[in-house]
């Protein structure tokens, strides 16, 4: 398993469609605004699912926390069953959302990936894209990481996702199973 952990706008996505075009065998790539997507609309803007705040601030309730912790375990159990898996999260709870997932990656070899972004680069990507509110790469460009323990960390700052897929495929080559 690949986990990348970055703030909004940070370039997760693109990293992991790289990553899928340079592995060698077919992996799975699952996000977490896939998870987002398929939770009912009720879920939005509610207390107990998830609320973001019109300066960008994300908040998450208990409904939120319990459909989040099935799905992970879901992967976990198509990475048990043998299938490469990349996740490409927002770690909002930072070390204890790391935790979470350790949780219930227990037994697996997982390669903990950071993806960074100058916070000014990744407002600018979130501009452009138009499907975010604004503020949330700023709120999160940093929040995210702190207390994470990486294996491995890339910035789209300056570097493509193209060159961070790489990377990562160069560290899963040297310290991990085929790919």
């Amino acid at each position: 398993m690949i986990v990348l952990n970055g703030g909004s706008s940070a370039g997760k996505s693109e990293i992991v469609r790289n990553l899928q075009a340079v592995l060698s065998r077919p992996w799975l790539a699952f996000g977490v605004d896939s998870l987002i997507e398929a939770m009912p609309q009720s879920m939005h803007a509610s207390e107990t699912g998830i609320e973001f705040a019109p300066d960008g601030g994300v908040d998450v309730g208990p409904d939120f926390m319990a459909l989040q912790t099935a799905w992970m375990e879901g992967i976990a159990a198509m990475a048990r069953a043998g299938a490469g898996i990349i996740i490409d999260d927002v770690f909002l709870g930072a070390v204890a959302t790391q935790e979470r997932w350790r949780k219930v990656l227990g037994g697996l070899n997982v390669l903990w990936v950071g993806v960074r972004c100058d916070s000014a680069v990744a407002a600018e990507r979130e501009r452009a894209r138009g499907d975010r509110i604004v503020g949330m790469a700023v709120s999160q460009a940093a929040v995210v990481h702190e207390g994470v323990a990486y294996d491995l960390e890339v910035d789209t700052t300056r570097t493509d996702s193209l060159t961070c897929a790489k990377a990562i495929l160069g560290h899963v080559r040297q310290h991990r199973a085929p790919d």
